[in-house]
């Protein structure tokens, strides 16, 4: 059966209200035998979250107790689904140190983590790419092209790939292709297949796996998932191992892209 490694919960600062339990009743109802809790972790100590409503990730203060909450959820569903504790861990480059830091002091409370890529560094200023169109659009006035944006995301991820971030560093690679998720708005002129490839190589070589995120079929100006197909094809035969994540953000997104999502007749994990 397949499991959804990538989902959000009520700690979520830009998500719902939905219960643990309305996300775990959802995903039993779809068959699923095994589920990670991958919230926003905290941001750096230091980073200031560039969003209009600084609603990045859950605060700090919070930590303990979303712990506190999926260990009573996985007592409560004991023995009728697989439930892990985990965290989407934003690189940052320029943070790397606070980062490490932060997992060598959590890292043991985790089952089963994501490491993604949400901010980029230009000119010493940091913005998130996948906030809004009018956010991309502002930093199509900063960068000049859309293309210069893709090669910083790009850049940023084989950053996150290869930082020393410590024993309790994220073994899965988040969305790998966000930077599209505007792209019928923003397009551009190549699909970044060197980049994309040896972002692959990079992952085969540290024995990562790669989030295989089915969000992008709902955004209306992406309608892919991230990755798309052929990327999920080359990443199969290249022996990578893909774990489908719904990175729903409400209990009914469980499951969504799953039925548009195929490896050419591979399981999905």
């Amino acid at each position: 059966m397949i499991k959804d490694g990538h989902i959000h919960t009520p700690f979520c600062p830009h998500g719902t209200k939905d219960t643990l339990e309305e996300y775990v009743e959802k995903a039993l109802s779809l068959g699923f035998r095994e589920i990670s809790f991958t919230e926003h972790a905290p941001l750096p100590k230091g980073f200031h979250d560039p969003t209009p409503q600084k609603d990045s990730s859950m605060r700090i203060n919070e930590l303990g107790f979303y712990f506190e909450e999926i260990s009573r959820i996985k007592s409560i569903y004991d023995g009728r689904i697989k439930i892990n504790t985990g965290l989407e861990v934003d690189y940052i480059e320029g943070f790397e140190h606070e980062i490490k830091n932060f997992l060598n002091q959590y890292g043991s409370y985790l089952d089963d983590s994501i490491l993604s890529v949400h901010f980029l560094k230009y000119r010493g200023q940091y913005d998130c790419l996948d906030y809004s169109p009018k956010g991309f659009g502002q930093m199509l006035a900063a960068y000049g092209t859309s293309e210069a944006i893709y090669r910083t995301y790009f850049n940023t991820l084989l950053q996150s790939i290869y930082s020393d971030l410590g024993p309790y560093k994220p073994t899965r690679i988040g969305h790998i292709t966000l930077v599209k998720k505007f792209q019928k708005k923003f397009p551009v002129k190549r699909e970044f297949t060197k980049e994309i490839m040896e972002v692959l190589t990079a992952i085969k070589a540290s024995e990562y796996e790669i989030d295989y995120n089915g969000a992008g079929f709902s955004k209306p100006l992406c309608k892919e998932a991230y990755p798309p197909e052929w990327v999920a094809a080359e990443a199969s035969k290249m022996g990578i191992k893909l774990v489908y994540g719904s990175d729903a953000h409400q209990s009914k997104e469980l499951g969504q892209g799953l039925s548009m999502m195929t490896l050419e007749g591979d399981p999905l994990i």
